[in-house]
């Protein structure tokens, strides 16, 4: 058995930091830098966050900034250091973290 963590951050379809896709910018960061084991994006059908703005899917609006999750596992130290890089890209509440148990 070896200790993991898995960590998520939540952002929106279509955020920007610096004139770039955040999401793609997080991949690159996850797969190339750091290369994270294992990465996983949910795409949410409708979600609100601090200011109560709902986010929802919608035939009539296909220019909805859906919620999106980016979740990933790897060792302690590895989620650590990929979690440091994103300073800057990621509001820090928008990332959660927990130990889990790679079996």
């Amino acid at each position: 058995m070896k200790d993991i963590e898995i960590a998520r951050i939540y952002i929106r379809e279509g955020d920007h930091a610096g004139g770039l896709d955040v999401m793609k910018q997080i991949f690159a960061l996850l797969q190339d830098q750091h290369k994270i084991q294992g990465v996983t994006v949910f795409r949410g059908v409708a979600g609100f966050g601090v200011h109560g703005e709902i986010h929802a899917a919608d035939l009539l609006r296909m220019t909805a900034r859906l919620p999106l999750v980016i979740e990933f596992f790897d060792t302690p130290e590895a989620v650590a250091a990929a979690l440091a890089a994103l300073r800057g890209l990621v509001p820090p509440e928008h990332i959660v973290k927990w130990p889990a148990l790679c079996l």
